[in-house]
């Protein structure tokens, strides 16, 4: 059976923390583009080239926000680098088929957060 958007999502972010890159490639679509605040829709090769060394320093993801709509998902996590230290992101991913499209990611801050609560931090 085909996996739904949600358990492609999670596919993908398991396969980020195993360090699989052969279980993200049967994921990634050969049409994938991946967009962020640094890239604006690369290409798959590009995208494994450029993001894919990441996951070395990613030891996990703790799921905040999960919704499926359709064969999109909307994803908010929190992430653990290996060593120490985490972070906050949200992430829009186009599924079709059971692999993934497309990928917009919004960068988060770090946890925990810089300013103080209720607070800001001038730039």
């Amino acid at each position: 059976p085909m996996p739904s958007p949600l358990e492609t999502v999670k596919a993908a972010l398991n396969a980020y923390v195993a360090k699989d890159r052969a279980a993200i490639e049967a994921i990634v679509a050969e049409n994938y583009t991946f967009t962020s605040p640094l890239d604006n829709a690369i290409d798959r090769a590009t995208y494994f080239a450029r993001c894919w060394p990441n996951s070395e320093g990613i030891s996990g993801f703790q799921f905040i926000h999960l919704v499926e709509l359709g064969h999109i998902v909307f994803v908010t996590y929190e992430g653990t680098r290996q060593g120490g230290g985490r972070f906050r992101n949200t992430e829009v991913v186009t599924t079709r088929g059971g692999r993934i499209t497309e990928v917009e990611v919004y960068f988060g801050w770090s946890i925990p957060h810089p300013s103080p609560e209720g607070g800001f931090t001038n730039v």
